[in-house]
């Protein structure tokens, strides 16, 4: 873990959020939600890890805004940390997953940064949401409180709360009221995934009773020790003794109580469960295994949809998040830290071989720039860096000049 600086600050005036607002108890449904057991749950599982995965995977540069537009500035300090490692422990890879893994499931990520003399950054790490404390100073500052662990601290360092800057932590908040501390969805959903929780627990009980519903067991006599046959009877034919023949005696009979799943309509809940958990998380339900609703027609426009309206909002928030804390304020003005979408937005390949024809046709695209973007060797030639249009497009004001003469033409040209 980073060295962290230690700095006194005045006493605490407004509490703007608290590391005790993750333990937020039982569900309507019955089961407790927390953000550990709710991933259990495959559906929130692969919500969580597609987004978080898909804005992992983006290549993030510095750019610097110079006359002729954006460029990538390759040698700036933050392109390493932010493209390539962080930190010696992890990759750029890792620490953006990490950090989406917290927005999905906190509603913040916190970032601890480390500074050389001069400000500069010279490294990042993720710290955990569920220990961080977000509090305002009398004079209206934000600071930030860490609750280590033992096994965070250095040797001779005692465990507890240690204060941060607002310079020393990146702090990206999801959807919020104040604008400051993010909401949790898991919180916020928390009987969704309750309810999901308890079909999920209903059928592994089912099953690992072997399939065996509960039941009343009926005498004709009065019975002086219910408890004994029932014990007996559970012991035999309960959750381990499945498959077994029940002999019963005296004009016993048993008589089945619990409903049964398809009655119950068990599945439909769980399916109905899996669209309200990706509907949570914005994500279309076949890239989380739902295929009912997907066809070859509109599966690649699901996937687009998926990048526009799911991950482009959280590409912003982070690109907005580092930019204001890690770029130096004499920087913030002339740079910024921007996402590359295009990969995920590449399509197929003849639609792409499409795209680039009609940029090279209409004289936005070379052929140079078309080789860029699928990785090829540009081509060493002028023509490979010249920029073309259909000879047949013309302004409309030129419309039947042929019929003028080559001498009006000729003097157009020169002109």
């Amino acid at each position: 873990m980073a060295v962290f600086s230690r700095k006194k600050k005045p006493k605490v005036k407004d509490s703007l959020s608290t590391s005790r607002q993750y333990f937020w108890g039982g569900s309507t449904a019955g089961p407790i939600v927390t953000e550990t057991n709710a991933l259990q749950l495959s559906a929130v599982y692969a919500c969580v890890r597609v987004i978080s995965e898909a804005v992992a995977s983006l290549p993030v540069h510095v750019y610097r805004m110079e006359q002729d537009g954006a460029h990538i500035v390759p040698d700036h300090r933050l392109n390493k940390l932010l493209h390539n490692a962080p930190n010696p422990e992890m990759s750029s890879f890792v620490l953006r997953e990490t950090m989406m893994h917290h927005l999905l499931i906190y509603g913040n990520a916190y970032v601890h940064i480390s500074r050389d003399n001069g400000g500069r950054v010279t490294a990042l790490y993720p710290l955990l949401p569920n220990k961080m404390d977000v509090n305002r100073s009398p004079g209206g500052e934000i600071y930030y409180t860490y609750w280590r662990d033992a096994d965070e601290t250095r040797p001779r360092e005692k465990s507890g709360g240690l204060v941060l800057d607002r310079d020393d932590v990146m702090h990206v908040p999801g959807l919020s009221f104040d604008g400051l501390v993010g909401y949790s969805p898991i919180a916020l959903a928390k009987d969704t995934i309750g309810l999901a929780q308890a079909a999920n627990d209903y059928g592994a009980l089912f099953f690992a009773n072997n399939a065996n519903p509960g039941g009343i067991l009926e005498h004709p006599e009065t019975l002086e020790d219910h408890d004994k046959i029932r014990e007996s009877w559970e012991s035999l034919y309960g959750q381990n003794g499945g498959h077994r023949l029940a002999v019963l005696e005296e004009g016993m009979k048993f008589h089945t109580v619990s409903i049964p799943p398809e009655q119950a309509q068990f599945l439909e809940t769980r399916k109905f469960q899996l669209d309200e958990i990706a509907r949570i998380f914005r994500v279309p339900p076949h890239m989380v295994g739902d295929l009912d609703k997907s066809s070859f027609s509109n599966i690649e426009q699901q996937s687009l949809e998926f990048v526009k309206y799911t991950v482009n909002p959280w590409v912003v928030r982070l690109e907005q998040a580092m930019s204001q804390a890690l770029l130096l304020p004499s920087e913030q003005d002339s740079h910024f830290i921007k996402f590359n979408l295009d990969g995920l937005l590449r399509g197929d390949y003849e639609t792409r071989m499409k795209g680039y024809a009609i940029g090279i046709q209409n004289g936005f695209l070379s052929p140079n720039d078309c080789r860029r973007l699928e990785n090829m060797t540009c081509i060493d030639s002028p023509a490979g860096s010249g920029y073309f249009f259909n000879g047949n497009m013309c302004p409309i004001e030129l419309a039947g000049i042929q019929w003028l003469g080559k001498d009006v033409l000729k003097q157009d040209a020169q002109e």
